[in-house]
């Protein structure tokens, strides 16, 4: 089963959440199709084209969006001037609220990939009655033992690249948490500092991918990677914004009634933990789907005919 085909957006613009933000969304596919939102990853990679291409353009409307501080949102995260005291999942959750209204939405289906399984989780769990189905891949929690994992605990796999991860960050911190120095190097006033650290991280990330090539071309962009580091970093040093470690799994119960496909690569790192496994035996509405000898990707072999199933799965049933 293939992507669909490539499509443009019909509609888009900039939408005011206040705190001095403003998000980019767009809408593609039917629109008179089931709504259907996507949460991209990062926290902070932004949305790209080939997110159009998990949906039935015939049968679904599309509204992908950036969120805050990264993508064509504005202010970006890369610039030093730019609060991030902001860019909280609560503030996420309700800019997705403002844009949902401002489309004329009453619900939708929602599509998130890594930080964005977090997001919709989060979202479907704290907004009621607003999300008719999950779709779901690279499935985290936000929990800062998966946090803990990504930034030390996977260094046991990978000891060369975890060394020079380390080793960026001044020695006295280097048996910390790595997260909150990288947080406090990404929002350093020399524009220097900044720009070693978001090296050292995006080269780490880049690392820990399971199988080649490890060649992650938005890296190389300077922009891309101040932003997405910064970001990343933000959310992994304040426990995702949760407000509460463990929250997401804990409150599980809450997506009673709401069906959900799962899909994830048996060679995610990020499920180590068995993270994917405990929200699918707590979520009884949910399918989960492993896909083998795969990692954390949603364009892998595998992974996206899945996600395309998933989402046909759930497609309303021609007139």
């Amino acid at each position: 089963m293939s992507l669909y085909p490539e499509i443009e957006p019909y509609e888009h613009g900039m939408l005011d959440v206040g705190d001095g933000n403003r998000v980019y969304w767009e809408v593609c596919g039917n629109p008179r199709g089931k709504p259907a939102v996507v949460l991209h990853g990062g926290p902070g990679s932004g949305c790209t084209p080939g997110f159009r291409r998990w949906f039935d353009p015939e049968a679904y409307r599309i509204v992908l969006l950036d969120q805050r501080g990264c993508g064509r949102s504005t202010p970006h995260a890369s610039a030093y001037g730019t609060d991030m005291s902001v860019n909280t999942t609560p503030r996420l959750i309700a800019d997705l609220e403002l844009l949902r209204e401002r489309l004329g939405i009453e619900r939708w289906l929602v599509w998130g990939g890594s930080w964005g399984s977090v997001l919709g989780l989060r979202y479907a769990q704290t907004v009621p009655g607003v999300v008719s189905e999950l779709v779901l891949t690279g499935i985290a929690t936000g929990s800062r033992a998966e946090v803990a994992l990504l930034t030390r605990g996977l260094g046991q796999i990978f000891p060369e690249a975890f060394a020079r991860f380390r080793d960026e960050v001044p020695v006295g911190e280097r048996d910390g948490d790595l997260a909150v120095a990288y947080d406090r190097l990404l929002a350093s006033p020399d524009p220097e500092v900044r720009a070693r650290a978001a090296r050292a991280w995006t080269d780490w990330e880049t690392a820990i991918v399971p199988a080649p090539p490890r060649s992650v071309p938005r890296y190389e962009d300077a922009v891309f990677r101040a932003g997405f580091a910064r970001t990343v970093a933000h959310y992994f040093a304040h426990d995702h914004l949760l407000g509460e470690d463990g929250v997401v799994l804990r409150d599980a119960p809450l997506l009673a009634g709401i069906p959900g496909t799962l899909v994830q690569g048996s060679l995610d790192f990020g499920n180590l933990l068995g993270t994917v496994w405990r929200l699918h035996q707590a979520w009884p509405d949910s399918e989960l789907v492993i896909v083998d000898e795969v990692g954390h990707d949603a364009g892998a072999p595998g992974v996206g005919a899945e996600l395309v199933r998933a989402t046909n799965k759930y497609r309303p049933a021609a007139r």
